[in-house]
């Protein structure tokens, strides 16, 4: 038989943020800022002057275990969308995506969805963490990405 969240490959969440669109995408789109607010406390570092502007842009994290991952950009509207695939350095993605959707509501809010999605994912070695990946996991990062942008000015760094 199988567990119903063994085959949730997809999953997201969703909160309102008080604070511009552009100003929560630039948390987002800056690398050297992810870790402050990655729910999953699975990354350690990035550094500065990677910030992602177009699609196939490429930039390296550091994860708390030490390992380096290259994010490829694989979608991108400034302001409102960016998606990556991390990979091993030199490596194709393995197929798994993070997913960032940013909807204004009015010039001080935004609705912003956060999606992790591992239907394509092809290294079987990775499926354990992916399926322990969860919608609260998603919605910690969003709380957190929440209280940086309501609670800093303009200028996340």
């Amino acid at each position: 038989m199988t567990n119903h969240r063994e085959d949730l490959r997809v999953v997201s969440a969703s909160r309102e943020i008080s604070a511009g669109a552009g100003h929560v995408f630039e948390f987002i789109a800056d690398p050297s800022q992810q870790p402050r607010w990655d729910g999953n406390d699975n990354l350690s570092e990035a550094a500065a002057g990677q910030r992602v502007s177009a699609v196939d842009d490429v930039f390296s994290t550091t994860l708390t275990r030490g390992q380096v991952r290259e994010n490829h950009v694989v979608e991108f509207v400034e302001g409102q969308r960016i998606a990556w695939r991390p990979a091993e350095p030199g490596q194709q993605p393995p197929g798994h995506l993070w997913r960032w959707e940013l909807e204004p509501i009015d010039a001080s809010r935004t609705r912003v969805t956060h999606t992790y999605d591992w239907t394509g994912l092809t290294d079987e070695s990775r499926i354990p963490r992916a399926r322990a990946t969860t919608a609260d996991m998603l919605q910690r990062s969003l709380d957190r990405l929440a209280a940086l942008a309501e609670h800093e000015g303009s200028d996340p760094s």
